[in-house]
This record gives structure tokens, sequence and C-alpha cells, in this order.
């Protein structure tokens, strides 16, 4: 049966926000959460960026449903063995329902130390070591690891769950899916692209579980509802690499420039079937949990939308 979570949008909402939003999807009957791990966020007009793993505590305290970041870079910012620290005690907190999501990165969060940027596949030899790192000292026991990109000196975790979190990894070329589908305990991907769900089933992830995640802006007015969804997350219609290249929010909102409204294609306004057509397009694809994220304002009515009219029709089917 398909999951059906909320996508809490660190780039957008303060923490405490966060945290508030997170209670009122469980409220809504989510079954569970995303969280994104940034250090800044795309655009300065969506103005946010808190430090997730303080945000995670604060979650498990606030709900019982199941925390999933997506995603985590443990590459340059935050040394693995740090992010290993971090997952296990979230780990511990939600007792056992939390899911470690992690991905290559983008400079944006990433350069802020002054390391260089490196080439993808550099970036993916590191998410593998990285996630190597993460597992080893999951088990509890004392490590050293000396390895091409990372150093760990007589490490040891010791507040560490039964069992270790999930590692899920995210990735849209051929080579991060081939690796997910090689490493992971689960795939992540924002388009709904069946292709990549089959190439990483095919690739060896077999029936691990995929996620996937998308924007909305549910709003009485379904013309403001697309102006809000421009004004905040145009970045979201800008093609190609960039999103892994640009350094600042500055660049983003440069390029979003020649984002024009009608670019804009994620659901928006109040049509129940425009969202159940957004979300449909991930579980016809293959996804076996989708994430959905509301932008802007207006989360009660939102919550109120999809607990009447949107949730009951997509376990209808």
């Amino acid at each position: 049966m398909t999951r059906y979570g909320y996508f809490l949008s660190s780039e957008e909402h303060g923490p405490a926000e966060l945290v508030r939003q997170a209670r009122m999807a469980e409220e809504a009957g989510f079954d569970a959460l995303w969280i994104s791990d940034h250090y800044h966020p795309w655009l300065d007009e969506q103005g946010q960026s808190s430090f997730v793993w303080s945000v995670i505590g604060a979650i498990s305290a606030a709900t019982s449903l199941p925390v999933t970041t997506a995603v985590t870079c443990p590459l340059l910012r935050t040394h693995p063995a740090i992010i290993a620290q971090a997952a296990a005690t979230s780990s511990l907190l939600t007792d056992g329902r939390f899911t470690l999501g992690v991905g290559s990165g983008e400079a944006l969060n990433e350069h802020i130390l002054g390391t260089a940027w490196p080439s993808a596949e550099e970036r993916l030899e590191m998410l593998e070591e990285a996630v190597e790192v993460i597992r080893e000292l999951f088990s509890g026991r004392l490590i050293t690891h000396h390895g091409p990109h990372y150093r760990v000196d007589t490490a040891r975790l010791y507040s560490v769950p039964d069992a270790p979190p999930p590692v899920f990894m995210s990735g849209f070329g051929e080579k991060a899916i081939k690796l997910a589908a090689r490493l992971a305990d689960g795939y992540i991907c924002v388009q709904p692209n069946a292709d990549f769900v089959r190439l990483y089933r095919d690739s060896g992830g077999g029936d691990r579980p995929v996620q996937g995640g998308l924007k909305v802006c549910w709003d009485t007015d379904a013309g403001q509802a697309r102006k809000t969804m421009h004004r905040l997350w145009p970045n979201e219609a800008i093609p190609g690499e960039s999103a892994q290249l640009l350094p600042l929010p500055r660049h983003f909102a440069q390029l979003s420039e020649l984002v024009s409204e009608d670019m804009i294609s994620a659901p928006c306004g109040p049509s129940p079937e425009d969202h159940l057509k957004g979300i449909r397009a991930y579980t016809d694809a293959g996804f076996d949990e989708v994430y959905v994220s509301q932008v802007g304002s207006g989360h009660s009515g939102f919550f109120e939308f999809y607990a009447d009219q949107v949730l009951p029709r997509l376990r209808e089917t």
C-alpha cells in the first residue's frame, strides 16, 4: 500500500513552524514526514534554513510519524562521522522511525567552508565512502577508517539504536541511480520518472522502497496559488545541472528571472483533481511513498483540504 507523507520545507519555514506543521500533518492523517537539510535556501525569498537535526529532535517529541531527511549531504559541510551520530540519535528519539536520506549535494550548501566543489563523479565516490563510514559507526564498534576521502580515528558511537537506521539515497543520473541500487536501502527522487524507478529496481534495488516528493500550493484562488508558487519556487523549473553547481541564492534568483508564471506545472489551487493528478504521477511511475509540501501559507486550509478531499480518495485505490 502506498504511503502518503508531508514534506517539511526547511528553506521556507522557521523551526517552530516546521514542528507545528509536523503535528498538523499527523492530525490530518499523513503517514510520514520528509524534511529538507539545507544551509542556505534556494532563494532569499524563501527566507529560512534551520539546523535540521535540532528540528528532528523537536519533531520526535511532537509527533509519532516516521521522519526521513530529504536529503542530507554527508560529504563536505558535515563529516560522515558526525552525520552518523546525528542519525543514530534521531533514530533513538523517534523510536526507530528515522531514515537517513543522503545525496551528493549542492554547492549552495556545501561550499560554505571554502572547500572546492568536486565533480559529480568524485562526489559519488565520496558518497559511497561516506555511507560506508556511517554504517560502520552504526554498529557501535570502535572503528578506524583511512580512505581516499575520509579519515576516522578510533571513533565509537555509544548511543546507537538496536537496529541501524535505513539509508536511502537520492539520484537522477544513471550512475547515481545505479549506486543507490547497489548501496542504499531505498531510493529517493523528486521527479515522477518511471524510467528512473525501473533503472533502480533493475540495477539491484529490487523491491526496496522508492520515495518521491512534490510541491503544491493549495489556495481558494487558483490564480493566487500559482503566483505564490512562482514567487517562492521558480527555481523548481530551472533545468540542467545548475542546482548542483551554483553557490548562492542570488544566482538562483538570477536564473529564475527566466521562469515565467506559465512555466509552473505544480498543482495549484482548490481543485482536488489537480492535486490527485500530481500525486498519481508518482504512484503511476512506481513510487511506494509520496511526500507533499504546501508552498506559502494557508497550512490550516491545506491540511483540512487534504484530510477531507485528497487523502481519502488516494486511499480508495
